[in-house]
């Protein structure tokens, strides 16, 4: 009897420990990413004007996804992004994303975004709300941009304002562009027009 129940000790510390495992790993760094979006098309973030935009509404459509400043030396490319919004809009959907994690670029406030994009540049192509590209509190659609185990393949994140992500018309990650790449190149255009 003694035996028995030092055995049914063992056995109910044993599943006490197996137990503990299982909930340590539910808290782990790797399964709470994990849980995270895997899927570019369950985001759900605000436009620039308030409103809910739902990602899975650009299913079937290829996206440009580019973090934009106002007081940049790149900040010109708001021309050549409504250009290429113009020319190619019936392809691929433009969104900017005012962010102010390079040198304090974008410090204004969404309407004075707004404001500053619609009187100097004309932007007529979707901007969503102010948020955070890199660091600790970059938002979590960046995130699965910049990490590989979630996109698929890029671990690069934005390294300055005007850094762009082609996706596809099925969600996936197709290339990502430095600041440096004109958003009217035939770089770019090519993979529009593929």
């Amino acid at each position: 009897m003694k035996k028995i129940l030092i055995f049914l000790t063992l056995i109910s510390i044993a599943c006490t420990s197996s137990v503990q495992r299982d909930n340590d790993t539910v808290n782990s760094p790797n399964q709470i990413t994990e849980l995270m979006e895997q899927s570019l098309y369950d985001f759900k973030l605000n436009d620039i004007d308030g409103n809910e935009i739902d990602f899975s509404q650009f299913k079937g459509q290829k996206l440009l996804l580019v973090n934009v400043a106002s007081k940049c030396g790149y900040t010109p490319q708001y021309a050549d992004l409504q250009e290429l919004h113009e020319k190619h809009g019936d392809k691929i959907t433009i969104i900017g994303f005012p962010a102010n994690n390079f040198g304090g670029q974008e410090p204004g406030s969404n309407e004075e975004i707004k404001q500053f994009c619609s009187e100097n540049y004309g932007v007529t192509f979707k901007m969503m709300d102010k948020i955070s590209v890199k660091g600790a509190d970059k938002h979590p659609l960046y995130r699965w941009l910049s990490d590989k185990d979630m996109n698929g393949w890029n671990d690069k994140e934005p390294t300055w304002n005007f850094c762009k992500y082609l996706i596809d018309e099925d969600g996936k990650l197709l290339k990502f562009f430095s600041s440096s790449v004109n958003p009217t190149s035939d770089e770019i255009v090519s993979l529009i027009s593929a």
